[in-house]
């Protein structure tokens, strides 16, 4: 049984918000055929998308062939929208939160949703997180790896994550809006470079920041198989030893780094056994990054490819680890 955790939606009505509130950054879908569409955002294509992105029955065809059982659904990480007034990123979290929840209750046995939250004011994120969770039945939240440049670690974000652990709310790390800027504009280097530094990032932040020594019950998994965090973690111990007055937590980067949860989007089954040896098998969590041009296909190829892994290590990975990560019972595979 399989649960592809890395998946992602956008409505096909999606709001033109660059209209409605005369700003050309608001990411728009316009439609080329009935079965693709661009997003614009300034003007230029930011992104080529088919139908598979807003049609559950094409999803739920797709996930038949390459024998999925259930998607866990985000929203694209662009509409994030950090940048934008409060009172219109709110109205961009709840359209999508409301898509989200809707297309859960018409299919609740093949998605999961993954909801939004204006992060740029903590009270109407703690509210909107509130809703998503409370009220829509989402299992969880999709953030960003900075808030317009401030890492995670950042004083203005502690009473969000206060409330995560609270409400036991499971947090997806995204990266988006990926540092190095300029440099990344050649070659598709901000998804292929880019994205993993900035996922490495934002997790070293949480790390050496105190974040998640101070909220134990946080439950976070990052993206990309936490991007070229795994790889640098020796660095990053060896840094914490060799300067203890910039020490804020009591142990090394590593002892924390083992309580996050990192999806299987790493594209070789050496890096599969590497996250396992790091991390443990419990910790990973089989994500396609299903509709896109990068997507693992099938999902969970590489776990099925990785030859040291168990079979009952397989089947942890393909499914159990993202129920268990979402708070939900394994047996719903059953």
């Amino acid at each position: 049984m399989r649960v592809d955790f890395h998946t992602h939606i956008i409505p096909e009505n999606f709001p033109d918000f660059a209209a409605k509130f005369q700003n050309e950054k608001w990411p728009v879908l316009k439609p080329t055929c009935s079965c693709g569409a661009n997003i614009m955002v300034s003007g230029k294509v930011f992104r080529e998308v088919t139908d598979q992105v807003w049609s559950p029955e094409k999803r739920i065809h797709d996930m038949d062939v390459e024998n999925v059982d259930i998607q866990v659904l985000s929203p694209i990480p662009v509409t994030f929208s950090y940048w934008a007034p409060i009172e219109e990123a709110v109205a961009m979290a709840r359209f999508q939160n409301d898509f989200i929840a809707e297309t859960v209750a018409k299919h609740p046995t093949k998605f999961i949703g993954l909801g939004t939250v204006p992060l740029q004011n903590i009270e109407e994120a703690i509210l909107e997180l509130d809703r998503c969770v409370h009220q829509l039945g989402l299992k969880g939240v999709e953030i960003g790896t900075n808030i317009n440049g401030k890492n995670l670690d950042d004083e203005s974000l502690i009473d969000f994550f206060a409330a995560c652990e609270k409400w036991n709310v499971p947090i997806f790390v995204h990266p988006w809006e990926t540092l190095g800027g300029d440099r990344f504009s050649s070659h598709n280097l901000m998804y292929t470079v880019g994205m993993p530094s900035e996922t490495a990032l934002a997790a070293a932040s949480l790390i050496l920041g105190g974040v998640i020594e101070k909220f134990p019950g946080l439950k976070i998994c990052f993206s990309h198989g936490g991007g070229s965090l795994p790889y640098i973690l020796p660095r990053l111990d060896h840094g914490w030893n060799v300067w203890p007055h910039l020490q804020l937590t009591e142990n090394p980067p590593s002892f924390y780094a083992k309580k996050f949860f990192y999806d299987s989007i790493v594209n070789n089954p050496v890096n599969i056994k590497f996250l396992v040896e790091k991390f443990g098998a419990e910790q990973v969590i089989m994500g396609s990054d299903y509709p896109f041009l990068l997507r693992e296909t099938p999902p969970g190829k590489i776990i099925d490819d990785t030859l040291t892994l168990s079979e009952e290590q397989k089947r942890a990975m393909l499914g159990e680890n993202a129920l268990r990560f979402l708070n939900l019972p394994v047996n719903l595979l059953i």
